[in-house]
């Protein structure tokens, strides 16, 4: 019998500045729902990448002295060494400067829009935010700033190609109430249906590969610079004057991989997008108009994740609190920076780094609780020469068997829910459970029980592992070794 398929992607990276601990932990979250449906006995296709065009990026790599081939070649490569770094499972990684693998979708893509009717051409003036890379309308400011990068747009005017978003603006608004797209955390959804109540607009989908020169400037608006070249990106099929907008080129990732390994009718649609809030309307409103218009299933789900502040502060490179993911897991290991961005980070909410948080939960819980359980019961097992005892596939403490069975239905449900911190507490709940079943069978003392205690906490250790292999990959397989051959090495050594 064919498994059922499960497609699951993060957003693809922006590769205008090295990799911080906010992707680091969009690509964990994602990790671990791949990982727990591949368990279940799914056929998971996971997908990530490098988004590489764009006025951004374009810019960084002037200032970096490089051209822009060059600069996210560079950039992309670190994105890719993150995924191995953090022992990521992506099927794939896809660059949206992939003349072969991306390239003829997006153009595909295009040219179905148009013939649909959904691409026009005109004149256009609005308030365009370098930072969201799009033009953006006063209810997107305050206090004449773009709410999310706090800058002041430009006024530009421009002859673009636009997608008629507007036509397909009451479908989406049924689709987003109907739960047809489901979207976590709920307050999310609710923003969106804000926007869409008030009446979607038509939005530009291309650039002019050579900036026009714009009229005079309110004074508390950015000024406007001179020509740019606009180049670096997709040229518009048909119209060598035109790049594609950055996103109608970023969002078709999610279409070009699958094409390019013909896996796309396996696949199709995505049963799960996993991406950041500062880019969900992006996805919540102009990729359901995209699907919609090219007649294409709807994507599934969408779990958008908040922003990681630094001591309460936003990251920052002027500030100079950016979390560097390699240098995190260079000190203390893959699982354990997995662990923090999955314990401590609130799914859908915002969540506070500290180096003091991250040694806290470090010891605490991954030293001292997982780790301690490990060495101790391991240890015993050891020293009473139990290595060739097989390891059992139940307990008969009704005790325990109650506490393991309690445990996995709450880590299916909060897994499902994509509560990572809950489904994680809900492991540690059991772990203590062993610790105070420790402390009342003593299985240190010699006793005709001795060998009987030990063997249950090594099957409720072994349950353990199975719980943490989604979140600590390589932990649960030390934790296994451990249990094989009964003896201990230390999984978390103490900082």
């Amino acid at each position: 019998m064919k498994k059922k398929k499960f497609y699951i992607t993060t957003s693809i990276a922006y590769t205008n500045a090295l990799p911080h601990a906010g992707f680091a932990l969009e690509l964990a979250q994602a990790d671990v729902l791949a990982r727990y449906y591949r368990g279940l006995g799914k056929d998971v296709f996971f997908l990530t990448g490098t988004d590489e065009h764009g006025k951004k990026v374009a810019k960084a790599a002037k200032e970096a002295g490089e051209s822009p081939q060059e600069f996210t070649d560079k950039i992309s490569s670190r994105f890719r060494a993150l995924t191995k770094i953090l022992n990521i499972s992506n099927s794939d990684f896809i660059r949206t400067t992939d003349k072969k693998r991306h390239w003829p979708s997006v153009k595909k893509v295009w040219l179905k829009l148009k013939a649909k009717g959904d691409i026009y051409k005109k004149k256009y003036q609005g308030l365009y935010c370098v930072g969201c890379e799009a033009f953006i309308v006063k209810k997107d400011l305050k206090g004449g700033k773009c709410r999310i990068h706090l800058r002041f747009p430009e006024i530009v005017e421009e002859e673009n190609y636009f997608f008629r978003l507007s036509k397909y603006s009451k479908k989406i608004g049924e689709i987003l109430r109907s739960g047809k797209i489901k979207i976590a955390p709920q307050k999310r959804k609710n923003e969106m249906l804000s926007f869409v109540k008030q009446g979607l607009q038509d939005v530009s989908f291309s650039r002019p590969r050579v900036a026009e020169t714009s009229s005079p400037l309110p004074p508390h608006f950015a000024p406007r610079k001179s020509a740019k070249d606009l180049s670096w990106g997709v040229p518009v099929p048909g119209d060598s004057k035109q790049t594609v907008y950055v996103w109608a080129d970023a969002l078709v990732n999610y279409i070009s991989l699958l094409e390019h390994i013909t896996k796309f009718k396996r696949y199709w649609p995505p049963d799960l997008h996993c991406l950041g809030k500062d880019i969900f309307k992006f996805h919540v409103l102009i990729w359901p108009g995209m699907i919609l218009s090219l007649g294409l299933p709807l994507p599934k789900a969408m779990l958008v994740h908040g922003f990681i502040t630094v001591g309460g502060q936003k990251m920052s490179k002027s500030l100079g609190n950016v979390v560097d993911p390699f240098e995190l897991v260079r000190k203390y290991g893959a699982d354990a920076v997995r662990y923090f961005l999955l314990r401590e980070i609130p799914a859908t909410e915002d969540g506070d780094f500290t180096h003091q948080k991250f040694e806290g939960r470090y010891n605490a819980d991954l030293a001292g609780g997982l780790g301690n359980l490990v060495a101790r019961v391991v240890a015993l097992a050891g020293k009473l020469k139990m290595q060739n005892v097989k390891r059992k596939t139940t307990t008969q403490s009704l005790k325990l068997k109650i506490e393991i069975s309690k445990t996995w239905r709450k880590y299916h449900k909060t897994l499902k829910e994509f509560k990572f911190n809950e489904a994680l507490s809900a492991v540690w709940g059991l772990i203590a459970s062993c610790d105070r079943y420790i402390e009342k069978e003593q299985p240190w003392k010699e006793s005709k029980k001795q060998k009987e205690v030990i063997g249950h906490l090594l099957f409720v250790i072994s349950q353990i592992a199975e719980m943490v292999k989604p979140f600590l990959p390589e932990t649960a397989e030390k934790i296994f070794e451990q249990l094989k051959i009964k003896k201990r090495k230390p999984l978390f050594p103490r900082v």
